[in-house]
């Protein structure tokens, strides 16, 4: 075995090594929900761990620095994206309503660059064969398509014998992190003050404690507190 196969076999295997340890640094969201973002990092970081495991004529310790850097703007990107909404928009995107109330949105098929086809091949995945059985479809900020059936389309369980429908359609976001979603608000035909009151009936008199709080279409809200 030659020298510069040895190289490449030790530059390769510390590469893997340090490339684990930042991973996991980096979080399981990394591998599991890749959104934009995620994706252009992990392929700038995949093409300077090839570059720097093969090409021996390059300083190692730049490829591993450069690696070091690209993992510590993605955590920090990470951890800004968590206590901003709008910086979480922006590197994140928003989910996308393809399907509402059993309506496809054609505008919102041509923002996401998706066809008809390629819709109703999602939802075959899912095990919608019919399209019309489905009442809202959701692109989510990391590309995959959310379904909600129609309420009875969907399975039943043991609560469901002798249970009266009501169809809580879907959840709107009313508080997140906090903050309270004015426009979705008004897109509910609500007010923060119908909210404010809702919400001292719980017990609520503030939102300081709440992370998110959601209303369906029977009005019902359900908060859900900071742990």
């Amino acid at each position: 075995m030659d020298t510069e196969t040895i190289k490449i076999i030790i530059r390769t295997f510390s590469t893997l090594v340090i490339l684990f340890i930042l991973i996991k640094i980096i979080g399981k969201k990394q591998l599991s929900q890749m959104n934009f973002y995620d994706y252009i990092t992990g392929i700038t970081i995949g093409s300077i761990v090839a570059d720097v495991s093969l090409d021996i004529e390059k300083d190692f310790f730049a490829g591993i620095l450069s690696l070091i850097i690209y993992t510590t703007i993605s955590v920090l990107i990470s951890k800004v994206c968590q206590k901003s909404i709008k910086l979480r928009i922006f590197f994140n995107g928003r989910a996308t309503t393809l399907i509402d109330k059993g309506k496809i949105i054609t505008d919102n098929l041509r923002k996401t660059n998706l066809d008809i086809n390629e819709l109703l091949s999602e939802a075959r995945i899912m095990g919608y064969y019919d399209i019309s059985n489905i009442d809202y479809a959701i692109m989510e900020t990391n590309g995959k398509i959310s379904f909600l059936p129609k309420e009875l389309e969907q399975p039943a369980t043991k609560k469901d014998v002798n249970a009266k429908l009501t169809n809580t359609g879907l959840v709107y976001n009313v508080i997140i992190d906090t903050k309270v979603m004015e426009k979705t608000l008004t897109k509910i035909k609500k007010d923060k003050s119908w909210l404010d009151k809702e919400l001292k009936v719980l017990g609520y008199t503030n939102y300081n404690n709440i992370i998110l709080a959601t209303i369906d279409n029977n009005n019902k809200l359900t908060v859900f507190e900071k742990k």
